[in-house]
């Protein structure tokens, strides 16, 4: 644990044990399902608003 840390009150130091706890679970679910095929390469364009492909924009 960092200095950083040790100064935070322990309710603090539980809530960021249990967020990184959090982020290594859903990166390894990440990692478990399958890989999209034939899908777009990049960011999910839903989250992203970036609806073009081969510059041509699609709105819906």
């Amino acid at each position: 644990m960092s200095d950083e840390r040790k100064d935070l009150p322990p309710a603090a130091q539980r809530a960021l044990a249990e967020a990184e706890e959090r982020r290594k679970k859903a990166e390894a679910e990440a990692k478990a399902r399958p890989r999209e095929l034939g899908g777009r390469d990049g960011p999910d364009p839903a989250r992203y608003g970036d609806w073009e492909k081969k510059g041509i924009a699609i709105d819906f």
